[in-house]
């Protein structure tokens, strides 16, 4: 397809042809039978890049964080992701796989480990997902690696983002040897994301794509949590959306943790085909259709103010989704904290937050002021002060 210029809000953008994800997840259920039907079904679907998470329980959170509600009944968050656990081999299969398909192979790393193994596979991209948006040494780390990231900006407020990408180009000037798979100008991309599972169609405020477009002078996408296949996803293309990830599944009864909001193959080939008809039209002709065939109302809401703020969906999640510094295990009151007794962590719902993981090399040498029980955050009112603080 050839690029064509047009203006949504006030914004130039070059659109081409958007680049769909089928985001796998933990659909697989670390059956590298049933990863190979789901990307079997994604590619017949439509799909342009088929993306995994490579998971390691103790890199996303502590094992006193708390349930979650599943088919089977209530199960310890941390034992669900331990579950999920596989070898390095496995990725490198489905990767092969993938790319058989000739489709872009994209993963998630969760830590340290994870993307130094993603690394050894050679990926084209890499996306960061929403909860490591404010991970300071993950983001330095595949800052190194010289790829194309996809930073997905949920539950972050405009400070969070910019550190995020100040982390980024600071320990990696933006490259642009990949940057075809993303736009021709740069190789980092924005998703704009809903934190909330499901997210509802009208927190989305999609204007807010060509705001940040404007203020960081990058190309944008969209990580889209909410259930329609069609809604938001062609919306997001008329506000200049270069990238739309959604979570795919083979039926919305499977176990997966995300299987209940994520697509079914006839879904995705509707959102893929309804996206895909978004890019050859006028952005104005596509809203007039929109706003015919499911309201005017209803369409204005979901392209909101343009305001980047917390949707009301993921306000709860805010300090709690996000990495802060979590101790590992008990500290007495008066410990020397040592660099393995804490970790920068998910919170999720039952602990507390604690400091920023901008925070977690300061904090090694300093005593702490009370006992500190295994899992909880680390907080500035914790630490008697040395000479890093």
């Amino acid at each position: 397809m050839k690029n064509k210029n047009f203006l949504v809000n006030n914004t130039n953008y070059s659109q081409k042809r958007v680049l769909v994800i089928a985001e796998l997840g933990s659909s697989h259920g670390a059956n590298p039978v049933k990863a190979g039907e789901l990307i079997e079904a994604a590619a017949e679907a439509g799909a342009d890049c088929i993306k995994f998470q490579i998971i390691y329980a103790d890199e996303i959170l502590h094992t006193n964080t708390g349930e979650v509600e599943l088919p089977g009944g209530k199960t310890r968050l941390y034992d669900r992701f331990k579950e999920l656990e596989v070898s390095p081999s496995f990725y490198a299969n489905m990767k092969e796989k993938v790319e058989k398909k000739g489709l872009i192979f994209l993963c998630t790393p969760f830590g340290l480990k994870s993307a130094r193994e993603l690394k050894a596979l050679n990926p084209k991209c890499i996306k960061i997902a929403s909860p490591e948006l404010n991970y300071t040494a993950l983001l330095q780390e595949v800052a190194t690696y010289q790829l194309p990231v996809l930073l997905s900006t949920g539950v972050s407020k405009l400070g969070d983002i910019e550190l995020a990408i100040e982390t980024l180009t600071l320990h990696s000037p933006l490259s642009t040897s990949h940057s075809s798979l993303l736009t021709p100008h740069s190789s980092l991309c924005l998703l704009h994301c809903v934190t909330a599972y499901p997210a509802p169609e009208e927190d989305y405020n999609l204007s807010v794509l060509g705001s940040l477009a404007s203020i960081f002078g990058l190309p944008v996408g969209l990580s889209d949590h909410s259930i329609d296949p069609e809604l938001v996803p062609v919306l997001a293309v008329t506000q200049g959306a270069t990238v739309i990830e959604k979570h795919f599944c083979l039926d919305k009864s499977d176990p997966g943790l995300d299987d209940p909001i994520a697509l079914d193959p006839k879904d995705f080939a509707k959102m893929v085909r309804s996206v895909r008809l978004a890019e050859k039209q006028k952005p104005e002709e596509t809203m007039e259709a929109m706003c015919r065939e499911r309201g005017k109302p209803l369409v204005e809401k979901i392209l909101g103010d343009g305001v980047k703020r917390l949707a009301p969906s993921e306000k709860a999640n805010y300090e709690r989704t996000n990495r802060s510094i979590h101790v590992l295990k008990d500290i007495n009151e008066g410990e020397l904290i040592k660099k393995d007794m804490i970790a920068s962590l998910r919170t999720e719902k039952n602990l507390r937050p604690g400091l920023p993981p901008s925070w977690e090399e300061l904090i090694p040498g300093c005593r702490t002021t009370a006992f500190i029980p295994a899992g909880e955050g680390l907080r500035f009112e914790d630490l008697v002060s040395n000479k890093n603080l």
